[in-house]
């Protein structure tokens, strides 16, 4: 089982932790090329796969990996540049996927409609991490750290995030944060002097997981509970993700069959994915109460019942 972690070469805030990476011990240059895509190896368990194209262009790198090399894939880590608005300092972690979209829709930034990635375990306690390596390179307070909400592509099939480093190309480029990436990837995979984190097992004694539902693009209501507790998280759906058609005055109270919208296939898709990531645990909806109407909030919490989906509080996720 191995961990890939892709990089291209486009893009200086995904190949200079790559590069940064690449200078720890171990690997050996090359690995297997296939499809135009060099390769890294270091050990029984880590590829490096540097590509150049977009980062969201390469669709299924993990089953193509696997069909080159009969290695299979356990998780797939992408390195990236993040855009805001803002334009502030920023070094973030997400899953991936458009469960919202529907079949034919337009996928600027690549995915397919309607699909997400099982998300990676290891999100939570690598921010709690990545703000711990953040602090000692004196990034804090320049440098916000965060997790973002579901959304992209590429496709994959196995556990996936994206760490990224944010907001303008002077940030992208700079040395020190593409070293503190590439030290969250070293010491987060167990290849320091601590054993890896985030590894999820069955077993585990917490197997509550958090599906975060509601809120900004940053999260900040859910990102709360994982900073305080080092909780499991799986998918992070944003008001954004959840379209849900206003039924206006015509109910008094509406249903959730009566609400149109693609919110309730979001819903669906993401609980279905994290599911599958976290296998044997216990997967609970979070609401960011305050983000939703009344009536958004009813209908969600509505279907969620219907799904057999539990809602957590935040004392639950302990």
């Amino acid at each position: 089982m191995v961990t890939l972690v892709v990089a291209t070469t486009l893009d200086p805030a995904s190949i200079n932790p790559a590069k940064a990476l690449l200078t720890m011990p171990g690997w050996h240059h090359p690995g297997p090329l296939f499809d135009g895509i060099r390769s890294f190896i270091n050990g029984d368990k880590l590829r490096l796969l540097e590509h150049d194209k977009s980062i969201i262009a390469e669709d299924d790198l993990d089953q193509r990996w696997e069909n080159a090399t009969g290695e299979i894939v356990d998780e797939i880590i992408f390195l990236s540049k993040h855009t805001a608005v803002s334009n502030l300092p920023a070094l973030t972690i997400h899953p991936i996927g458009i469960p919202h979209l529907k079949e034919g829709d337009e996928a600027p930034q690549g995915g397919r409609p309607g699909w997400a990635a099982p998300p990676s375990p290891r999100m939570g306690q690598w921010l709690i991490l990545l703000k711990k390596i953040a602090q000692s390179h004196n990034l804090i307070p320049e440098f916000e750290i965060t997790l973002e909400a579901t959304h992209h592509g590429p496709v994959t099939s196995k556990p996936t995030m994206f760490i990224e480093i944010g907001s303008t190309e002077d940030y992208w480029k700079r040395v020190d944060a593409a070293q503190v990436i590439a030290l969250l990837v070293w010491e987060g995979l167990g290849f320091g002097e601590e054993a890896s984190i985030g590894n999820w097992s069955s077993k585990s004694e917490r197997k509550k997981v958090l599906l975060g539902i509601g809120g900004g693009h940053y999260v900040p209501r859910h990102m709360d509970i994982i900073l305080k507790d080092g909780a499991w998280v799986g998918h992070l759906l944003s008001g954004y993700s959840l379209p849900m058609e206003d039924p206006g005055q015509s109910k008094a109270k509406p249903r959730a069959e009566d609400i149109g919208g693609t919110w309730k296939q979001a819903i669906k898709v993401a609980f279905d994915a994290t599911k599958a990531a976290f296998p044997g645990g216990e997967i609970l909806a979070h609401l960011d109460q305050k983000s939703f109407k009344s009536w958004q909030k009813n209908a969600i919490i509505e279907f969620l019942g219907q799904q057999n989906i539990k809602v957590g509080k935040p004392a639950d996720f302990h």
